[in-house]
């Protein structure tokens, strides 16, 4: 009787980003914490502006590190740069770090096994989740942009969740809109973000519909002639 062949261990790289997923998320957590506190926290509201430069250096130099580990893990050396650049450009602009919910994405629909269900409502969650903190990210970055600016539409934090409400669900009421240039950045670079979670999220929930369907007339019987 001949036996399965053992499956191969996974590959370095992937162990470490495998035990690295969750803290740092957690890290990501905190910095979007302390950007918060940065942001919103009056400016003579002291020790809260040094605890939260505390928390947003010492959570990016966690992110450093993750990324020094896996450009060594991965032998490439400046070819890693490159073809992990979505990696590198959330290094340089942390609160992008929701997006690398796309390369799990990605990973979940190249697998040429069929995945568990209960696999895509992971992805489903996890990218509804990231479409949050993108927004609300987002959110922090326009209102600190934005707050002062002449002929501002955005005034209030409130004003900017708005705003990133609609932005998110491709609605655009119109009503609170960024005026400065890097305010327009961060808006272009939400829709831009926003559609590629969002499109995480309804294809992963195509893709669980369409198992559902093919395993269901996989186990109905055969009709009779």
């Amino acid at each position: 009787m001949s036996q399965r062949p053992a499956p191969e261990a996974p590959a370095r790289p992937t162990r470490w980003e495998q035990r690295t997923e969750l803290p740092l998320f957690a890290a990501s957590l905190l910095f979007l914490a302390g950007y918060a506190a940065r942001v919103l926290a009056p400016r003579d509201a002291q020790p809260w502006h040094d605890i939260s430069l505390i928390l947003v250096w010492s959570t990016w130099l966690l992110f450093l590190a993750d990324y020094a580990v896996r450009l060594h893990l991965s032998g490439q050396g400046a070819r890693f740069v490159r073809t992990h650049w979505l990696d590198t450009l959330v290094l340089l602009l942390p609160l992008l770090r929701p997006l690398r919910m796309v390369k799990v994405y990605t990973a979940v629909q190249q697998r040429r096994d069929r995945p568990r269900l209960n696999l895509y409502a992971r992805v489903m969650s996890y990218a509804s989740l990231s479409a949050v903190l993108l927004g609300l990210s987002a959110a922090l970055a326009v209102y600190r942009l934005e707050r002062a600016a002449p002929g501002a539409s955005i005034r209030t934090f409130g004003d900017a969740v708005w705003w990133a409400c609609a932005t998110l669900s491709t609605v655009g009421y119109g009503d609170a809109a960024p005026v400065t240039f890097w305010g327009r950045t961060v808006a272009a670079g939400l829709m831009a973000c926003g559609l590629a979670l969002l499109g995480a999220v309804t294809g992963s929930f195509s893709s669980w519909l369409i198992q559902v369907f093919t395993r269901e007339d996989e186990q109905r019987p055969p009709e009779r002639g």
